[in-house]
């Protein structure tokens, strides 16, 4: 067993919603490990985003304890970086400004070799004068990683990241994920609709179910680090979660949580 990066214990939200309360999550747990790539999936309004947000410190939880390394979470942190599905670069900043901006305390230097680094990590080197009116989804993402990864946090947290890409170009970053996962060893939670991605992706899939939210299963993905999307035990894993999702026939109101 490694070292728990990140305990949820007994969490509850609710939300209040055209004046009544509405159970969003419900008794939440689970242990993540440092180094681990854990993926969230489960319907929309289901509450996963609202959780990557506790975990954030975006959102303040009702009851129950989140805590990184041992320390209880009262707010956003430089230990968290999040990547959302709209990459929300500043537009009247170059690429290399908006990756810049979260650099405290750094010479004028230090922060271009940063910027540099990390833009050239993601391909962009050429384009750091660029604005973001002048890229690709694609390219606007991969500016998006840069700047979350620059301050080097410990827990990189993925909002539905590449859910607004063509399938070609969700697949490399898909992929560029890994390899930047593999040279930094961040801990990653990934919150997503794709069931693919997430297969491909995790060490763990968390299965959660319709609102109120809950944990219905955390599945060991045991694929090994380079993984065959067509092989049988790929489909395997698939048609496990996918099972899971059609268990539930309950139609609720969808909240954007």
């Amino acid at each position: 067993m490694g070292k728990k990066k990140l305990i949820i214990h007994d969490v509850n939200k609710s939300f209040v919603v055209n004046g009544q309360s509405v159970d969003v999550l419900k008794d939440i747990n689970l242990e993540i490990e440092e180094g681990e790539f854990v993926v969230i999936v489960g319907h929309s309004g289901c509450g996963k985003s609202t959780l990557l947000k506790m975990i954030a410190g975006l959102e303040k939880n009702d009851t129950g304890i989140l805590s990184v390394d041992g320390k209880e979470v009262d707010g956003p942190g430089m230990d968290r970086g999040m990547i959302f599905q709209e990459h929300r670069l500043f537009p009247w900043m170059s690429i290399e400004k908006n990756v810049q901006l979260g650099l405290k305390g750094l010479s004028k230097e230090e922060k271009r070799k940063l910027s540099d680094q990390y833009l050239e990590l993601v391909k962009l080197s050429e384009f750091k004068k660029a604005y973001p009116s002048q890229l690709s989804g694609g390219m606007s993402q991969r500016a998006a990683i840069a700047r979350s990864l620059v301050s080097q946090p410990e827990i990189l947290l993925l909002d539905e990241p590449f859910g607004a890409l063509d399938a070609l170009t969700k697949i490399e970053l898909q992929e560029e994920m890994l390899k930047i996962r593999e040279r930094f060893h961040n801990t990653m939670i990934m919150v997503t609709h794709d069931i693919e991605e997430a297969v491909f992706l995790a060490d763990r899939i968390v299965v959660m179910s319709a609102r109120p939210g809950r944990i219905k299963d955390v599945i060991k993905v045991e694929l090994g680090k380079y993984r065959d999307r067509g092989s049988t035990d790929f489909t395997h894993y698939k048609k496990k979660i996918f099972d899971y999702f059609f268990e539930e026939k309950t139609v609720t109101p969808e909240y954007n949580i």
